[in-house]
């Protein structure tokens, strides 16, 4: 059972990393846009320090980022180079709502995508499209408190119509929020939520999950109804958790990590809360706020596919004194694996032990669509990246992937690596955390020419996906 024909090769990056022009073409403020570089900036993503506004004295990456919205054709002609068959890129919520809540769309900002897919589809590149991917109006945050406010479930079911109606044709794979999953952990990335000094979190975190798995079922249902032929898929941060040792304890702690990760999961591919999910809201004395309306549009609007950013497994243990390593989602250190420059643990046959955890759970389709190795890229005397790091890193999980394909019969519609193209990286904002085939001359500070370049793994990732794998 070796990969599909049709199988979808490319790269994936989101609107907040690379677009910039925060402030042209009718564009409104959104959250990712007032999250700094540096120190304060886990501060602000976590909820714990109110940043709704620029401040003096911070940099803000997203302003500018690598300035895509002025070099979109540039960069797409390169991806087309390579032989992307798809391209994932997300939309700006405020790019076509400046404010989240008007009743009509800005055109300005339609016509910049509308303008983005035609370039795609120049270079037989199928747009796979987030709808939301961290982002959110600010005005939606400030006037409403975010996802915590049911309201926002309406304002995101016109930003669905809008998008499926303006681009039936030019677009037929759609997800509906990016790593949906983080929510847990990054309240203002996930949620837009800034925490008042006394409020209960966890009812505040998932009554924001019930809003937006409520607004993801709405996308399912109207992407379906104006387009049969549109596909939407959940997605989440994947990586499965394995127990620290063989101790039963161990074991348990990681089911119960792996049970916060496919909590989201579960009700958008399955259509209904799971039982420990609802055991964990009476331990909490929340009561979900669903309408039977509601439980009947979870229901009758499942995902069509799962997919998954994948970049490294995850340790539980049941003892409190090991330290936590990761990004936003923390294990303990695994002592069999080596770790990235910025301590992400490299694990290939994690993502084929993922994909066959998810595989079973769900039986519907995978798609992965974050996969790389962010690391610093140094030019040589000839002025060339010679990233064999990147090359070697890619190989081993495409091949632990074409494994779970062929060897563990697991439907697959296809692989895209994390930023293509360098980008601003969502966990630090820094540049010099580089993922891409294509340099882009930026640093850490926004200086630089923006002027792009390709490495070594762009002739390399070229021949695979003329190979197919």
């Amino acid at each position: 059972m070796p990969l599909r024909k049709d199988f979808l090769w490319g790269g994936a990056t989101a609107a907040n990393q690379c677009e910039g022009a925060y402030n042209e073409g009718g564009r409104g403020l959104a959250n990712v846009d007032v999250i700094p570089h540096g120190s304060e900036r886990w501060a602000v993503v976590s909820g714990n320090r109110r940043m709704l506004d620029f401040e003096e004295g911070y940099y803000y990456p997203a302003k500018q980022a690598i300035d895509f919205y002025h070099h979109y054709k540039e960069d797409i002609r390169l991806f087309g180079e390579m032989g992307f068959k798809t391209y994932r890129m997300s939309i700006a919520w405020s790019r076509i709502y400046p404010q989240g809540d008007e009743e009509q769309p800005n055109e300005e900002g339609l016509r910049f995508y509308e303008e983005v897919f035609r370039e795609c589809h120049r270079y037989g590149i199928e747009p796979l499209v987030t709808i939301t991917h961290f982002d959110c109006p600010m005005h939606l945050i400030k006037a409403y408190g975010g996802w915590r406010n049911p309201k926002l479930v309406t304002f995101y079911k016109r930003l669905v119509t809008t998008l499926f109606t303006r681009y039936k044709g030019l677009v037929h794979y759609w997800l509906t929020f990016n790593e949906i999953n983080v929510l847990l952990h990054g309240s203002i990335m996930g949620a837009g939520i800034c925490f008042e000094p006394d409020e209960d979190r966890f009812k505040t975190l998932y009554t924001a999950a019930h809003h937006e798995l409520v607004a993801s079922a709405w996308a399912v249902k109207i992407g379906h109804e104006i387009d049969p032929e549109n596909k939407l898929g959940c997605m989440l941060a994947a990586g499965s958790y394995y127990p620290y040792s063989c101790k039963p304890e161990d074991v348990f702690a990681a089911q119960q990590e792996n049970h916060k990760n496919y909590f989201f999961i579960d009700v958008q591919s399955r259509g209904a809360y799971p039982a420990y999910a609802l055991k964990e809201f009476e331990r909490h004395h929340f009561e979900l706020p669903m309408s039977e309306e509601e439980k009947k549009l979870l229901k009758e609007n499942t995902v069509d596919f799962i997919s998954f950013s994948y970049y490294s497994s995850r340790v539980a243990s049941s003892d409190p004194q090991l330290q936590g390593e990761g990004n936003m989602m923390k294990g303990v250190k695994n002592p069999y694996l080596e770790a990235s420059q910025w301590g992400w643990q490299i694990d290939p046959l994690g993502l084929r032990i993922t994909m066959n955890e998810l595989y079973d759970r769900y039986q519907k389709p995978l798609f992965i669509v974050e996969n790389g190795l962010g690391a610093v890229d140094v030019p040589d005397e000839n002025g060339e990246i010679q990233d064999d790091y990147r090359i070697e890193y890619l190989r081993a999980h495409i091949q632990a992937m074409k494994e779970a394909v062929e060897q563990d019969g697991i439907d697959l519609l296809g692989y895209t690596t994390w930023g293509p193209i360098d980008l601003v990286s969502a966990g630090t904002g820094e540049m010099s955390k580089r993922y891409g085939f294509i340099y882009v001359d930026r640093d850490d500070f926004g200086q630089g020419t923006l002027q792009r370049f390709k490495k070594k793994s762009f002739a390399w990732y070229k021949k695979v996906i003329a190979s197919n794998g």
